[in-house]
């Protein structure tokens, strides 16, 4: 499944209006979308009124650096994983100190995939507002670009929800 450019752009207008409407600032902890959704939602002008931070953090030492997730966490459950994805998104909230989190981290290939977690797997969690906090695991199909694309814009419409239903 292709997802457009404007596709996520307009996810990304539709989560600015309820975060504007809502005077909450979020903050965004990725690895296999590399920033891709802080940029999104950057590029709406007024951003700095909602936007607090955004974390890439690829490698597992930068998970660990910059968002506390124990080591133990990664080594035990994996870096694309339920436990991991919960901790960024903590972890990115606390640190921004933001109302809302969202964290994406997966395979998106073309390499690193396992029969238990093949190229196309992606955990996401949304924390916040009020420390609700939300896991979801999706898998994605096409190249690299297209699991990306798919991650960037399943994270943004989880954020629209979970801000709807707050």
């Amino acid at each position: 499944m292709t997802v457009s450019d404007d596709e996520i752009a307009e996810a990304g207008r539709r989560v600015a209006r309820l975060l504007d409407e809502r005077g909450m600032r979020i903050a965004t902890a990725e690895s296999c979308t590399g920033g891709w959704i802080a940029k999104m939602l950057t590029d709406i002008p007024g951003s700095s009124a909602w936007f607090e931070y955004g974390f890439v953090t690829y490698g597992n030492n930068a998970k660990s650096t910059m968002l506390g997730i124990e080591a133990e966490t990664i080594e035990q459950h994996g870096a694309v994983s339920r436990a991991v994805a919960e901790a960024m998104a903590i972890g990115a909230r606390v640190v921004a100190d933001a109302d809302l989190a969202v964290a994406v981290t997966g395979i998106a290939g073309p390499d690193g995939g396992t029969p238990d977690k093949p190229v196309g797997t992606v955990w996401f969690c949304w924390d916040g507002p009020d420390r609700r906090s939300m896991a979801r695991l999706m898998e994605f199909s096409g190249d690299r670009d297209d699991v990306r694309r798919q991650a960037v814009i399943a994270a943004l419409n989880g954020v629209r929800r979970q801000l709807a239903d707050g």
